[in-house]
């Protein structure tokens, strides 16, 4: 072998010997999961629920995937966060589709008042259920999973009964209760959750329907000292996707999500975001200056009618979306 040959070999084997290092570096570098959500990173949402999915993902996907939270609105408002997600502004987004009303009637069926009245087993019939739809109503978007959490009706003064709620400025949850809240009288204001302390301090609202623990989370039990002790809403949430991130991961990544947007995690994700939320009830319960208002199961059934005038007018509206506030 003469000299230029020689040089020639030793260049191809040590460019050889490069690529291949780059390439191993490349397949070794973790692939990022961007999850934005707008609670605060201390919000008992992210400890029961987000850190423990990401955790669960990372280890089952041996690091190759990295998931990074954005919490707080860092990446947009929470009214935005379908869009992020369907526009690859986030990988991942946590959505509260109820802030959308008549954007996804069908999933607005949950957000119906005391249709569900446990926030574990309706995360998981929640989820279950509307698997069969959202290729269809969110096909924008990779579906992950859907959660629900029970929320409940906190006022600045005494609410007891359907006629208290008269003239009452209400920040609702979601579309159907904002209908709800319409029907009995309120007004409704347009709040999303984060803002929803600031205007109950300034008197723009007057009650709201929220979960127990996010109450005090919010620094809100502070302003509303009257509470209807029953589960009156559901908060209802998807884990959405964005689809080029999805069609972006090899087959082992891809099965590592697919086992973690299952039904098994809307339960033991959305279950325990559930518990987490409820218990703040009970923290409350001990605080002295906090009214609650408790209502028996058969007088409940027996007013049920008049407390949800979607019994009467549901149907009518999921054919047509109402005309209720866009913005909550």
């Amino acid at each position: 072998m003469n000299f230029a040959n020689k040089t020639l070999f030793h260049s191809t084997i040590i460019c050889t010997a490069l690529l291949a290092h780059g390439s191993a570096s490349a397949q070794s570098k973790p692939i990022e999961l961007r999850f934005a959500h707008w609670v605060p990173a201390t919000h008992i949402l992210v400890k029961s629920a987000l850190e423990p999915w990401a955790k669960s993902v990372e280890t089952a996907s041996k690091g190759s995937i990295k998931v990074v939270l954005y919490p707080a609105q860092q990446l947009g408002k929470a009214v935005d966060h379908y869009d992020m997600a369907r526009t690859g502004v986030a990988d991942l987004a946590w959505v509260s589709p109820g802030y959308q009303p008549g954007r996804f009637p069908i999933f607005s069926v949950a957000d119906i008042p005391m249709l569900i009245n446990n926030g574990v087993g309706g995360s998981q019939a929640v989820d279950a259920w509307y698997r069969g739809y959202a290729d269809k109503e969110m096909k924008d978007i990779h579906f992950c999973l859907a959660h629900v959490h029970i929320g409940s009706i906190h006022s600045r003064k005494p609410v007891r009964s359907p006629a208290d709620l008269k003239g009452l400025k209400v920040r609702p949850s979601s579309g159907a209760v904002a209908q709800t809240m319409t029907v009995l009288g309120a007004t409704n204001v347009q709040l999303s959750a984060v803002d929803a302390r600031d205007a109950i301090d300034r008197g723009l609202a007057d009650m709201l329907t929220f979960p127990w623990s996010a109450l005090v989370n919010f620094g809100i039990d502070k302003a509303t000292k009257f509470h209807i002790d029953m589960p009156f809403n559901t908060g209802n949430f998807v884990w959405a996707m964005n689809k080029r991130w999805y069609s972006s991961l090899d087959a082992s990544q891809k099965a590592v999500i697919d086992s973690h947007c299952s039904n098994e995690w809307a339960l033991k994700a959305g279950g325990d975001y559930a518990k987490a939320e409820d218990a703040g009830r009970e923290q409350l319960l001990k605080n002295q200056g906090h009214t609650f208002t408790k209502r028996k199961p058969a007088r409940l059934m027996r007013g049920k009618r008049r407390w949800n005038p979607w019994s009467r007018l549901g149907l009518k509206m999921h054919r047509k979306p109402a005309k209720t506030p866009t913005r909550f």
